[in-house]
């Protein structure tokens, strides 16, 4: 049997974690025996395979500032209407070879309204096709800055219920409910479906090898703001109870060359061969599961990776422009017992040092307190819809 055709569309602006978490969709949907057509139109981030059957890199685009109101293109300068054009077309290209059974259109409406233009037409054509696919939207489980505004969430749900079939909020109602940030989740009725937090799969440890074992790893994820937590976290070392202990600084890929020399300098300064500082690494899950304490931001990918591993953790929730979203997760958390929280406007080496040293004393916690099987149970749903459709 011919296998079944989505197209995933995604588009990050500043850090890789919607990136990231589609890459594991797409990765989850081929291994159901779909034929996925992942489109990305953010710039390409090192290491981050897509298992995906075809990849379109449209002309990368990423937000200018924290605002997110200016998008430049891949030369630094703002997107015109032609470059706009272009990709709209290209976008549409992609949509028309792929002919898909499901167009999945990861956080739109409910975010990246800068993408408009691109997004619309493409609606617009797999609405009026002659065998319509299936459309869904993908979205994470706390909304970011359009939250508290009531008109955006109007203009959210009309756009909704103009052009989607299904959502996917991939995570648990137990813990977080949609409405919790989409005051309209109700009148979604029975679109909305919770698939559980996507996590990557857990790779398997190399015979005799535990990576990160017993020690402190610090990250922020794709990196692109999170220079101040890693130097804060070297700052903080010496005042902690385990401080004797190796720490593993993971720098992402967008701190940049000369900054991440500077850190390493003042690691070796403060620390000598008992701190590491080195990029992202493919085996972060397997440094979390081995490690004695994570120290974080709250971004969605590494939070639940962080409780997949079961490792006691502080985070630091990334807080700037108009971001809400890591500090409620983080807040949320912490109410329960799974985390210390440190809050950005607070940060310091005491205010971290203490947070760790909190965090040291808890045992490990044991079990999952959230569904984190989101990426199989995600990829189940849209083979059930594409297969419900005509080859």
């Amino acid at each position: 049997m011919t296998a079944r055709r989505v197209l995933l569309y995604v588009q990050h602006l500043l850090g890789i974690g919607h990136l990231k978490r589609s890459a594991t969709l797409a990765d989850a949907m081929t291994c159901a025996g779909l034929e996925v057509t992942f489109v990305t139109g953010g710039f390409k981030v090192p290491g981050l395979v897509f298992n995906a059957r075809h990849i379109v890199q449209l002309p990368p685009a990423g937000a200018a500032d924290l605002s997110f109101k200016e998008i430049l293109d891949a030369s630094g300068n703002p997107v015109d209407a032609q470059w706009r054009q272009q990709r709209a077309d290209l976008l549409l290209d992609a949509w028309r070879v792929a002919d898909p059974h499901v167009l999945l259109i990861e956080l739109f409406p409910f975010g990246r309204r800068q993408m408009r233009f691109e997004l619309i037409p493409l609606l617009d054509a797999a609405s009026a096709a002659t065998r319509r696919p299936v459309i869904v939207c993908s979205v994470r489980d706390i909304l970011g800055g359009g939250q508290k505004d009531p008109a955006r969430q109007e203009q959210m749900l009309e756009l909704f219920e103009r052009y989607f079939d299904q959502l996917l909020v991939h995570g648990d109602p137990s813990w977080i409910p949609f409405d919790k940030t989409f005051r309209h989740a109700a009148r979604l009725g029975t679109k909305l479906h919770y698939t559980g937090y996507v996590v990557d799969r857990q790779p398997l440890a190399l015979s005799g090898v535990l990576a990160g074992k017993d020690e402190v790893i610090v990250s922020v994820g794709g990196g692109a703001v999170g220079l101040q937590l890693l130097q804060t976290a070297l700052r903080a070392r010496a005042l902690c109870v385990l401080s004797k202990h190796r720490w593993r600084l993971l720098a992402g890929a967008q701190i940049n060359d000369a900054d991440l020399q500077r850190l390493t300098t003042l690691a070796h300064r403060l620390g000598g061969s008992g701190i590491l500082v080195e990029r992202n690494r493919p085996d972060f899950v397997q440094l979390l599961a081995n490690c004695r304490l994570s120290v974080s931001q709250g971004g969605y990918n590494t939070v639940m990776e962080t409780l997949q591993a079961h490792a006691p953790a502080v985070i630091v929730p990334f807080a700037g422009g108009s971001e809400a979203e890591q500090t409620l997760r983080a807040r949320l958390l912490a109410q329960r017992g799974w985390i210390d929280v440190v809050e950005e406007s607070v940060l310091n080496p005491h205010s971290l040092a203490d947070a760790i040293n909190r965090a040291a004393r808890r045992s490990r916690p044991t079990g999952h307190v959230v569904r984190l099987d989101g990426a199989a149970s995600s990829a189940a749903m849209v083979a059930g819809w594409a297969k419900a459709l005509p080859c």
